[in-house]
């Protein structure tokens, strides 16, 4: 068995989803404007740069959920798959999955981005595994907290093998594993698998993937 692990911001989406989330919200008026987006991008700049303290990023990207009812964000979260993820999903980045799935390969979304924000994407690609960031939830409602190990840079390694172990399998037992993304924040894992992908790169992966011998392409249309 193959073993297909996506990331998503940025790779199967030609955009950040946990970006535009925030700025859907401040769009929607449920968070102000002026401060909220300008931290919003600060975030992303960061997260750009591979300075973003995560936990810091956390508490401030988990509060909104934290503030408002499941049903509220259920209704948000629709008109955002529609107004903005929708858009940001290309062709053939559907080719991709779609192919990967067809063959039979065990595949995975493998984001930093919180599984509140993931989860309705990745039903949309048809992707059965999701291993995201979790938001604390009590009694129905998100506490503005984040749950376990983030799932971003050497915590994605730590959170796919936990993953892993929790279906019996290890990442050694596949014929082949491979990981798409876009970011020098996921080298931690693309190394560890054995087939590395670069998608639309940033310029320190891309100078990664040349030096080490990794494919590169492109899902962009």
């Amino acid at each position: 068995m193959r073993l297909a692990l996506f990331d998503l911001d940025n790779t199967l989406l030609s955009g950040d989803s946990d970006y535009e989330w925030g700025q859907f919200l401040v769009d929607a008026g449920v968070v102000e404007r002026e401060a909220y987006e300008a931290q919003n991008r600060s975030y992303y700049d960061q997260y750009v740069a591979g300075t973003l303290d995560i936990h810091e990023y956390l508490g401030f990207a988990l509060r909104p959920l934290a503030e408002h009812s499941a049903a509220e964000l259920a209704r948000w979260h629709a008109d955002f798959m529609r107004q903005r993820i929708q858009p940001m999903i290309t062709p053939q980045a559907r080719a991709l999955v779609r192919e990967h799935l067809d063959r039979g390969d065990l595949c995975a979304l493998v984001t930093a981005t919180n599984s509140f924000v993931t989860a309705p994407i990745a039903r949309e690609f048809g992707i059965p595994h999701l291993i995201a960031t979790e938001p604390e939830s009590r009694d129905g409602r998100f506490t503005g907290r984040v749950a376990g190990t983030p799932c971003f840079r050497e915590g994605k390694v730590r959170r796919v093998d936990e993953w892993l172990r929790g279906v019996g399998r290890e990442l050694g037992s596949f014929t082949e594993s491979c990981f798409y993304s876009d970011s020098h924040n996921d080298i931690a894992l693309l190394e560890r698998v054995t087939r590395p992908v670069a998608v639309d790169p940033d310029g320190a992966l891309a100078a990664e993937a040349a030096r080490r011998g990794w494919a590169t392409i492109s899902l962009r249309r």
